[in-house]
């Protein structure tokens, strides 16, 4: 079954995933996305190396658990990944680089070992990490399954102040054998070549370039025969060219010369060339676009899926971010599994395959690793508040706010402490409402209901909803009845305009009371920047 799982990919790959089990392998691990930085190659102890170079900052630290993974790889890994990693580490010293290549090194290993015999890896990256990730995957893949370094021009240009702009990352292309899926993929004419090639229109207006049907030069010989009165060796039998001829596809020269006729729209393209400059990032404006940070364009999987795979075969990534991944694999009916280490990254992931495909967790996918039961729930919130709120918002389909805000600490000021939004229409008129949600993990009180009305009333919201990991008292209960109802035109019915759920009731199957229209995720985005505008006009007009 599809499976997206919460958790540390290493954990997971080894516990979960079976040896020689997947197709295809795309990983975009966490490097520096879209920055280049000049920075100082440190140890930890904050001891400057003595050369400054070009990297990259990343997430991952020297720290005793990277030390554990680099004795762990040292002392009994395979003996090119123990020798590499050893000796970037005497080279480089234990700064975050080399903790990087570390923490990568374990995992690169891991999906050596799931992949098929037939599998493919890409690992994408920026310039100022390929040279070490390439390293790294010839130890563990071998030279001899290299296959490509593959240029993505991300961004059509690029200010940079002291280099020339840095408009590309990297995909690095590696196989576990030389007997491995490559389904030919075509790129698009650029448009010079069509209007230099392509010359000639016939009468319905197809453009249309000729070849030559003579074999003279040709290896291999040909045919020799008469035909419309010209007499020479041939590229085919006059069977063949008898029936193209009554097919319209051959051009007679007024010397008598007969040519192939090649319609342009019946080309493929340009096989596919190791440089992607035919597929544009992510625009702002772009439908497809999440606001998650790191996303990529889906033209870009789905041309990596349909290269390297077959329909029915098995992708995996283990850094599935908002999920673009399985979402190419799904459409081409590929079989899946997505592996993220944040709650919000699943949340966005199960909201894109209900917007995208109609799918619905348990019944059409699997989710392991998200809390099933209220002490893991509680374990969740004590160790990582964030990801319990992000993953609360999901259970009851509301849409996170402030996903792109990396000072997540502020955010509870700009957003008037709302953590999320579930977006409805229950009108004709097709206007969108609002269900304004709040989460809380530590201990409740009758003035947080409070607060959430008063905000629900000066935001013009419809409903509000209160989500908590405690019980509520019961004052909290007769504030939230205090509340009223919201009651929907649509359907003619009241609505608790104030509900509180517990964790617990939600694990067990609660729902909110509400319209049953909402709108998709995307939707609900559109519409929120669409209230934020209409605000902002509205209060620059009364100024």
């Amino acid at each position: 079954m599809n499976t997206l799982y919460y958790g540390d990919n290493l954990n997971i790959l080894r516990d979960y995933i079976q040896k020689e089990s997947v197709d295809l392998v795309y990983l975009d691990p966490p490097f520096n996305s879209n920055r280049s930085y000049n920075v100082l190659f440190r140890d930890e102890t904050g001891v400057e190396a003595q050369a400054q170079i070009t990297a990259f900052e990343d997430t991952w630290h020297w720290n005793v658990d990277t030390e554990k993974v680099y004795q762990e790889l040292v002392t009994t890994g395979e003996a090119r990944t123990s020798s590499v990693i050893s000796a970037l580490r005497e080279t480089i010293g234990t700064n975050q680089v080399t903790a990087y290549l570390v923490m990568m090194a374990i995992r690169l290993a891991e999906l050596h070992r799931i992949l098929k015999p037939t599998g493919t890896l890409y690992l994408h990256c920026d310039p100022t990490a390929s040279h070490y990730l390439r390293i790294v995957l010839e130890a563990i893949f071998g030279p001899t399954n290299f296959r490509n370094e593959i240029i993505w021009k991300r961004t059509s240009a690029h200010s940079d102040s002291k280099t020339c702009g840095n408009a590309h990352d990297c995909l690095l292309l590696y196989t576990r054998s030389n007997n491995f899926t490559w389904n030919k993929q075509y790129q698009p004419y650029n448009q010079e070549y069509v209007d230099s090639h392509y010359t000639q229109t016939d009468k319905r207006g197809r453009r249309y370039q000729t070849g030559d049907l003579s074999a003279m030069g040709l290896s291999g010989g040909g045919y020799t025969y008469e035909w419309k009165g010209v007499t020479k060796l041939w590229r085919m039998p006059e069977s063949k060219m008898r029936e193209l001829d009554a097919q319209g596809r051959i051009h007679y020269s007024k010397s008598g010369g007969a040519r192939y006729v090649r319609y342009l729209d019946e080309m493929h393209g340009t096989p596919l060339q190791d440089v992607w400059d035919d597929i544009p990032p992510i625009n702002s404006q772009a439908a497809e676009r999440l606001g998650y940070q790191t996303q990529k364009p889906v033209a870009l999987l789905e041309r990596i899926v349909q290269a390297s795979s077959n329909p029915g075969e098995l992708v995996l990534d283990p850094f599935c971010g908002c999920g673009t991944t399985i979402a190419a694999a799904q459409k081409l009916g590929r079989q899946w599994i997505g592996i993220d280490i944040t709650h919000l990254a699943i949340a966005l992931q199960k909201y894109r395959l209900k917007d995208s495909f109609g799918l619905v967790e348990k019944k059409d996918y699997a989710v392991k690793g998200e809390p099933e039961d209220l002490p893991s729930a509680q374990q969740l919130a004590q160790d990582e508040r964030f990801q319990f709120q992000y993953w609360a918002l999901s259970l009851v389909k509301a849409r996170p706010l402030g996903e792109d805000n990396d000072n997540r600490e502020s955010k509870k000021g700009k957003d008037k402490g709302i953590d999320g939004v579930i977006t409805f229409i229950d009108e004709k008129d097709g206007k969108a409402k609002r269900a304004l949600v709040q989460v809380k993990s530590g201990k409740v009180k009758s003035g947080d209901i409070r607060d959430l009305r008063g905000t629900i009333e000066r935001e013009g919201a419809a409903m509000g909803v209160f989500i908590t990991l405690e019980n509520p008292t019961r004052d909290m209960v007769t504030e939230a009845a205090e509340a009223g109802f919201y009651h929907s035109p649509g359907w003619n019915k009241n609505y608790p305009k104030l509900q509180i759920m517990t964790i617990c009731d939600l694990l067990n199957g609660a729902e909110v009371k509400m319209p049953q229209t909402s709108i998709t995720f995307k939707q609900a985005e559109k519409e929120e920047k669409k209230g934020e505008q209409r605000k902002l006009f509205k209060g620059k007009h009364t100024q």
